[in-house]
C-alpha cells in the first residue's frame, strides 16, 4: 500500500515535469553537452549562410512530419498517425493513438480504449481497413459496457499497436474509397519489408504496472525483416505479446425506477405523507468491483516481390488473439428493483430525503439484499489473409488487384453469476446527498459477516459471435495525359455475422442444497470483496465462493440436481445444462457488389496549382436476415442500390497554402442487431428487457460538404481550419420505453422462469426516424520551436480542437415525437494538446486528450423520463493526461518510462431531465506505468 500511495504521487511530476525540468544543465550533464553541441552547430550554419546543412530529424517529431506528408498529399481530407519507427507507436493501443487526430473521440473499457466516433457520429458509422481490405472485430465486456459486441462498431483492443506502422482517417470520400462510412474510413497498415533498408531487426521489452491492482505484467514487441535478389524479393515478421491487469471500482444504480403508487413502496411506510406517485429510487444502489485480466497475442507476415520495375505482389497476413477473464462483484439492495408483491411494495420507508422528486436519502425495513460474484472468460481471435499485385503495362496504363479474406471469432464459453441473499432486512439506508457517485450504505448488519445469507441464483450463459469478410476488386488507372489520370474499378464484397447463445436449462433461481440441508450458505462457501482505493461504505463484503461452489455442485458439469427454487422454497428438479437461446441466435449475411470511376486531375490555374478528383460510385447490397420470431424462425431478404458521386478540390492559392473542398453522397447500412426479424426477451437478475429487430430498415443516407485552409508554414508545421456539414435523410434509433409485459400484445410463453406478465420491461426497436443537419469545425496547429534558442528549439506542440453540433428528433417506441437533442455518442466539443522535446539522445511528451459530455440513450427509459420530462441518460466529459521519455543510450539501446491516465480520471453516467440530474455509474481504473527497454540491430 505505500508503493501504491507514492506512485500516485511521484509519477506525475516525474512524468508530465521532467521534459522541462531535466533539461537543465546542472541535474544532466549529458544533456548540457547536448545542448552545447547543438548551440554550436547553429553558430556554425549562421556564420556561414551560404552553406545548406542536412538536418537530420527522428523520433515523435519525425512521425509528424510523415503524417503531414500524407496529409498535404492527399486530395481529400485525411489525417495520419505514423510510428517514427520499428515498434514505437505514439501510443500502447491504436484507438488511444487515434483519439490524437483533430474530430476522433474514443470510449473506453476497462482503461483501454475500445472504439471510436468521428465528427459526432458514433462507432457504427465508421469503416476499418486493415491492409486495404475492409475487417470488423468484436471482443466482450460487461453489461454495463454494453456485452458482446453484436454491431459493426469496429473493437480496437483485438491488436496491440506495436504490429502497425500507419493509420489513415480519412473524413471525406472518394469514389475509390469503399462505401458503408459516415463518419471516416480508417485504414490501418501493417509493416512490410520493403519499408526497412535490407536487414533490420528490433525488440522491445516493457513491465506494465497498474497502481490499481497493484500488479506488474509484461510487454515485448520484436520484428525481423529482410531483402534479397537487390531489393526484389522481401520478407517480414513480427510479433507482438502482452499481459495486463487491471482493477475498477465504482458506484452504480443501473436505474432509477418510480410507480404508479407511492412510488411502489409499502403505502404503510412512516414516510408516506413525503412520497409521490413519481418519486424515484436506485433499483440497484452498489458498489462495484470488476477485476479484468487479458493476453493478447499479435502476429504479422507479409512478402514482397518486385521481379521488374513494372510488376509488384504483395502477400499479407495477419494474426492476433485477446483472452480475457473477469470478475465481478457486488452488494446491492435489490429488493428496490422487485415488482412482485414481496419486492418493491413490501418495503417500508421509514425515514428520507425527497429532492427533486427523488429519493436522494432513505431508510428502510423488510428490503432485500443481495451479493454477487460474476465470472467471465472470453476469448477474441481474428486472423486475415491479403494478396495483392500491380503490373504496369504501358507507361501509361496500370492494372491492380486485391483478394484477401478475414475472420473474427468471439467466444465467451463462460458467463457465470452466483449470487446469495439476505431477505427482510431492516435498517437498510443510502445516502446520494453528498457526493452522488460515492453514495454511503448503511446494511443495517454486518456486510463482512457470512451468516444468514441463502444460495439464490446460479446464472449460466454462453456468447459467440463471428464476423467474416471475404473481397476481391480490381482496378486500372490509365493516364490520359501529363494533368489527367481516369481511374476505376469493380468490388465484390461477401459479409457474414452469426451469434449464438447458450442458457441455462429452466429457472435459474433453481438451486442445489448444501450437504446440512438447505439453501443457507456455509461460511466457507463465501469470501470477502474488498475495495482497495475507492473510499467506500462499506468498503469490504461477503460474497459467494465462486470458485468453491462451481466444484461443489460441479456447475460446469450440465449434470441435473434436485434442490430449491430459492423464488418460492418450493423443492425442485433443476439442471445445470445449457440450451440454445432462440431469441439470441440471428445472423446476417451481406453480398455487396460494386464499380466506380473516378478521374484525377493536376492542372495550374494561372499561377495556381489546382488538383482534385471527381468520380461516382455505384454499389448494390444483396440483404439476407436470420432471426427467431414470436412463431418461430423467420428469414428475411431484400435488396437495395445506392449511386454516390463524390468531390475533392485542393488549390494551392499561395505558397504553402491550401485550400480544399469535397462534397459527396454517402451511406452506412443499418446495425446488425437492429436488422434481426426476431424477438429477444432478456431477464438478467431484476433486469427485464425486450429487444425487436426490422428487417426493412433503409441505410442512412447523407450529403455531406467539407471546406478547408491549411498553412504549411515552416518544416515539420501546419495551422488548419476544417469546417464540415452533413446533411442527414435519416437515421436509426433504438426506441426505447417501459412497459409492463402484458400490456406489449406479446403471448406469455415467451417469458422466461421467473419472470411475471405484471413485470415491467425496457421494451427497445430500431425504427427509420428522420435525420437532421450536422454541422462542425476542426481546428489544427503543429509546430516545432526550432525559432527559440538553445534547447528550447527541440521542443514542439500539437494542439487541436474541435466543435460539433446536430439536433434530431427523436421518437418513442410507438413512432410518437420524444424530444430534439444531440445524437448520441456526440460531444459539442473534444481537444488535444500535446508537448513535446525531441533532442539527440533525450525525448519525452505529455499529452492531454479532453471531450465534453455526450449522450447515449434518448429518451431515457425511466417513466417520467420521456418527451415531457425530455429525460435523457447522458456520459459526462473526461481529460485523460499521458507522458513519456525516452534516453538513448547508443545506437542500439533505448529505455522508456510512460504513463497513462496521471491524473486517474473518473467516468461517470447519469440519467437526467432539465430539472434534475442523478447518478447511473461511476469508476475508476488507476494509472498505468512502463518502463522499458528497446533495441534495434
Amino acid at each position: 500500500m505505500q508503493f501504491v500511495s507514492s506512485a500516485k504521487k511521484t509519477p506525475v511530476t516525474l512524468l508530465a515535469l521532467s521534459i522541462a525540468f531535466a533539461l537543465q544543465a546542472q541535474a544532466f550533464p549529458a544533456l548540457a553537452q547536448e545542448v552545447d553541441e547543438a548551440a554550436e552547430s547553429q553558430s556554425a550554419s549562421t556564420s556561414d549562410a551560404g552553406t545548406l546543412g542536412t538536418v537530420t530529424v527522428t523520433g515523435y517529431r519525425a512521425s509528424l512530419e510523415q503524417a503531414l506528408d500524407i496529409k498535404r498529399a492527399e486530395k481529400g481530407v485525411v489525417d495520419a498517425v505514423v510510428a517514427e519507427d520499428i515498434g514505437k507507436f505514439p501510443d500502447l493501443n491504436l484507438a488511444e493513438s487515434l483519439q490524437r487526430v483533430p474530430g476522433v473521440v474514443i470510449t473506453r473499457d476497462a482503461g483501454e480504449g475500445r472504439n471510436i466516433s468521428v465528427r459526432g457520429l458514433g462507432p457504427d458509422f465508421t469503416r476499418v481497413r486493415l491492409n486495404g481490405l475492409e475487417a470488423l472485430s468484436s471482443v466482450g465486456s460487461s453489461d454495463g459496457q454494453g456485452g458482446t459486441n453484436r454491431g459493426r462498431s469496429f473493437d480496437f483492443n483485438v491488436f496491440a499497436a506495436d504490429l502497425f506502422s500507419q493509420l489513415i482517417v480519412r473524413k471525406t470520400p472518394s469514389a475509390d474509397v469503399d462505401e458503408g462510412s459516415l463518419g471516416a474510413t480508417v485504414d490501418l497498415r501493417t509493416a512490410r519489408p520493403f519499408d526497412y533498408d535490407g536487414f533490420t531487426a528490433a525488440a522491445s521489452l516493457q513491465a506494465s504496472h497498474s497502481d490499481a491492482a497493484g500488479s506488474t505484467t509484461p510487454r515485448f514487441a520484436g520484428l525481423v525483416a529482410n531483402s534479397w535478389a537487390d531489393g526484389k524479393v522481401g520478407a517480414l515478421f513480427s510479433l507482438a505479446y502482452s499481459e495486463r491487469e487491471t482493477l475498477e471500482e465504482g458506484t452504480g444504480t443501473v436505474r432509477w425506477s418510480g410507480g404508479t403508487t407511492n412510488g411502489g413502496f409499502n403505502p404503510a411506510s412512516p414516510f408516506q405523507p413525503a412520497l409521490a406517485s413519481n418519486v424515484y429510487a436506485p433499483r440497484f444502489p452498489r458498489y462495484t468491483l470488476m477485476e479484468h485480466n487479458q493476453e493478447r497475442l499479435g502476429v504479422t507476415g507479409s512478402l514482397q516481390f518486385k521481379p521488374t520495375d513494372r510488376t509488384e505482389f504483395v502477400i499479407d497476413a495477419l494474426y492476433s488473439k485477446i483472452d480475457a477473464t473477469r470478475r465481478e462483484k457486488y452488494i446491492e439492495a435489490n429488493g428496490l428493483s422487485k415488482t412482485g408483491a414481496l419486492g418493491k411494495p413490501q418495503v417500508l420507508v421509514m425515514d428520507g430525503v425527497v429532492e427533486n422528486g427523488a429519493l436522494v436519502y432513505g431508510v428502510f425495513n423488510d428490503i432485500d439484499i443481495r451479493a454477487e460474484h460474476r465470472y467471465d472468460e472470453w476469448d477474441t481471435e481474428f486472423h486475415q489473409f491479403g494478396f495483392e499485385g500491380k503490373h504496369r503495362f504501358t507507361d501509361n496504363f496500370t492494372l491492380s488487384g486485391r483478394v484477401g479474406m478475414s475472420e473474427s471469432k468471439h467466444s465467451n464459453p463462460v458467463q457465470a453469476t452466483i449470487m446469495m441473499d439476505k431477505l427482510d432486512v431492516d435498517g437498510y439506508s443510502y445516502d446520494y446527498r453528498g457526493d452522488p457517485y460515492k453514495p454511503v450504505f448503511d446494511y443495517g448488519f454486518d456486510p463482512t459477516d457470512p451468516a444468514g445469507w441463502n444460495l439464490s441464483v446460479i446464472r449460466l450463459r454462453e456468447n459467440y459471435v463471428t464476423n467474416d469478410y471475404k473481397t476481391g476488386q480490381l482496378d486500372f488507372a490509365w493516364i490520359l495525359g501529363p494533368s489527367f489520370t481516369l481511374k476505376g474499378g469493380v468490388q465484390a464484397k461477401q459479409y457474414g455475422f452469426d451469434s449464438l447463445e447458450f442458457r441455462r436449462r429452466g429457472a435459474e433461481t433453481i438451486v442445489p442444497t448444501f450437504s446440512g440441508g438447505g439453501t443457507a450458505m456455509p461460511a466457507d462457501q463465501t469470501e470477502l470483496a474488498r475495495l482497495r482505493n475507492l473510499a467506500g461504505s462499506p468498503g469490504t463484503w461477503v460474497i459467494p465462493n465462486f470458485n468453491g461452489i462451481a466444484n461443489l455442485f460441479d456447475v460446469f458439469g450440465g449434470g441435473s440436481f434436485t434442490g430449491v427454487n430459492s423464488a418460492n422454497g418450493a423443492a425442485a428438479t433443476g439442471s445445470f445444462a445449457l440450451d440454445n437461446f432462440p431469441q439470441s441466435q440471428r445472423w446476417v449475411e451481406e453480398k455487396n457488389r460494386s464499380g466506380y470511376v473516378m478521374g484525377e486531375f493536376d492542372v495550374d490555374l494561372g499561377s495556381i496549382p489546382f488538383s482534385g478528383n471527381f468520380g461516382v460510385r455505384h454499389v448494390k447490397t444483396k440483404q439476407t436476415s436470420f432471426g427467431v420470431g414470436t412463431t418461430g424462425p423467420i428469414t428475411f431478404s431484400r435488396e437495395y442500390s445506392d449511386t454516390l458521386p463524390s468531390m475533392n478540390l485542393v488549390a494551392e492559392v499561395a505558397p504553402d497554402f491550401l485550400i480544399r473542398f469535397g462534397a459527396a453522397k454517402v451511406m452506412a447500412r443499418p446495425g446488425l442487431g437492429s436488422l434481426t426479424p426476431g424477438l429477444t426477451v432478456n431477464v438478467s437478475g431484476s433486469a427485464r428487457t425486450i429487444t425487436g429487430g426490422n428487417p426493412l430498415l433503409d441505410p442512412i443516407r447523407a450529403k455531406t460538404a467539407d471546406l478547408g485552409f491549411e498553412w504549411y508554414f515552416d518544416e515539420g508545421a501546419m495551422l488548419g481550419l476544417g469546417l464540415f456539414y452533413k446533411d442527414i435523410d435519416t437515421l436509426i434509433q433504438n426506441t426505447r420505453e417501459t412497459r409492463v409485459f402484458a400490456d406489449t400484445g406479446l403471448p406469455v410463453s415467451l417469458l422466461p422462469d421467473g419472470a411475471s406478465p405484471t413485470d415491467e420491461f425496457v421494451f427497445t426497436v430500431p425504427l427509420n426516424t428522420p435525420g437532421g443537419p450536422l454541422k462542425g469545425f476542426e481546428f489544427n496547429y503543429t509546430q516545432p520551436l526550432t525559432f527559440l534558442p538553445g534547447f528550447w528549439r527541440d521542443f514542439g506542440v500539437q494542439l487541436n480542437y474541435t466543435w460539433v453540433d446536430s439536433q434530431v428528433q427523436y421518437l418513442l417506441s410507438d413512432g410518437s415525437l420524444a424530444q430534439k437533442e444531440d445524437l448520441t455518442g456526440l460531444s459539442n466539443t473534444s481537444w488535444n494538446a500535446t508537448l513535446f522535446y525531441e533532442g539527440q539522445r533525450f525525448s519525452g511528451r505529455v499529452s492531454a486528450t479532453s471531450r465534453s459530455d455526450y449522450l447515449i440513450q434518448v429518451p431515457g427509459t425511466e417513466a417520467g423520463f420521456n418527451s415531457a420530462a425530455q429525460g435523457v441518460h447522458g456520459q459526462s466529459g473526461t481529460t485523460f493526461v499521458d507522458a513519456s521519455v525516452r534516453w538513448k543510450i547508443n545506437e542500439q539501446f533505448e529505455v522508456s518510462l510512460e504513463g497513462s491516465n496521471l491524473t486517474n480520471e473518473q467516468l461517470e453516467s447519469y440519467v437526467a431531465n432539465p430539472s434534475l440530474q442523478l447518478p447511473l455509474e461511476s469508476s475508476v481504473v488507476g494509472r498505468q506505468y512502463l518502463l522499458g527497454l528497446r533495441y534495434r540491430f
